[in-house]
């Protein structure tokens, strides 16, 4: 991962043990092309690339996107959606929920808005997170770039 970024990507496949590895194999390929591109597109990540940690202040080095594809009721208890602050390395993961109802189940536009909204509803998360730690962290603009980067 560019570490002049400020916003990262990451997916997990839920497990069911109903399913067969095919199935797993198969939820990620559907999943990949939003997040990753395919050939001759960069996807939500490589546009989210763009905006670099030196825009949005000093305290905040990674904003983790962490989708988590149809995750199982047990794994749902266990996720918060937003996790904690690491002074750290400066970084914070938002958590972001892709079921068949939000995502899987809509046309290829109606998916990347879905993608596109959740992000940016996320910001509000980690606004209020910024302002009770106190972090030198322009959330607006990191918001309002999103918005624009992220046009479908």
């Amino acid at each position: 991962m560019d570490k002049t970024n400020i916003l990262g990507c990451f997916f997990k496949i839920g497990f069911d043990p109903n399913l067969r590895e095919r199935d797993f194999a198969d939820l990620a390929e559907q999943f990949r092309p939003y997040i990753w591109g395919e050939r001759g597109t960069s996807g939500i990540s490589g546009n989210l690339k763009k905006m670099k940690i030196k825009d949005y202040g000093k305290d905040l080095n990674l904003v983790l996107l962490e989708f988590h594809v149809k995750p199982t009721p047990t794994e749902l208890s266990y996720l918060k959606e937003i996790g904690s602050y690491h002074k750290k390395d400066r970084s914070i993961g938002i958590l972001i929920i892709v079921t068949d109802e939000n995502f899987f189940s809509k046309t290829e536009e109606a998916r990347y808005r879905f993608l596109k909204e959740a992000i940016l509803n996320k910001m509000d998360l980690l606004e209020n997170v910024v302002k009770k730690k106190k972090l030198d962290t322009d959330v607006k603009k990191l918001k309002a770039d999103i918005d624009r980067i992220l046009q479908l």
